[in-house]
């Protein structure tokens, strides 16, 4: 039986070795989530067809109600379905308790649905985080990263073209 101790030298390449191994693992795992923008949950076809009649532009100021006027608003990209995304937003709470949201309606503006007529359904995102986040939070833009799907989710307050089951929910910081 062999009781010497590895070398400082051997321990360092070992080190050296895992390091090698581990660094493109994670920054596999961080390519593989697709950080979107809103503009990027509505169809191309949708956004070349609006340009070309002159319809209105997406505004997420929060004046909803002309934008619903339009189907086309409502298409979902269905090439989504699936894919691990992150994207940035408000939270408007259906679910938890006084102590966590577990559940809640991620829209692009301030007061959406709650305030101001919902946007189109494929400007909101119905989130599921059994984690749940501290109620704070409600008023502060997050980021939600996930496996995004595709398809309609109806609450209370809106019809979300998307939903996710959502694996990290964080303050949204700029430039991250």
């Amino acid at each position: 039986m062999d009781t010497k101790k590895p070398s400082v030298a051997n321990r360092f390449y070992r080190s050296l070795l895992l390091t090698l191994f581990i660094i493109p693992l994670s920054s596999a795992y961080a390519d593989s989530v697709k950080t979107l923008e809103w503009d990027d949950l509505i169809p191309d076809h949708v956004i070349a067809a609006l340009k070309k009649s002159a319809a209105i532009e997406i505004d997420h100021s929060g004046d909803a109600f002309e934008q619903q006027m339009s189907p086309l608003l409502n298409a979902v990209k269905k090439e989504l379905d699936g894919q691990k995304v992150r994207l940035p937003g408000f939270m408007v709470p259906l679910g938890g308790d006084e102590n966590k949201v577990t559940e809640f309606l991620l829209v692009p503006y301030f007061g959406a649905c709650m305030h101001t007529p919902p946007p189109p359904t494929n400007q909101i995102v119905y989130v599921n985080f059994p984690m749940g986040v501290h109620p704070d939070m409600l008023y502060d833009p997050v980021w939600i990263e996930g496996p995004i799907k595709v398809g309609e989710v109806e609450s209370d307050l809106a019809v979300s073209g998307y939903s996710m089951k959502a694996i990290k929910v964080s303050i949204y910081t700029e430039g991250e």
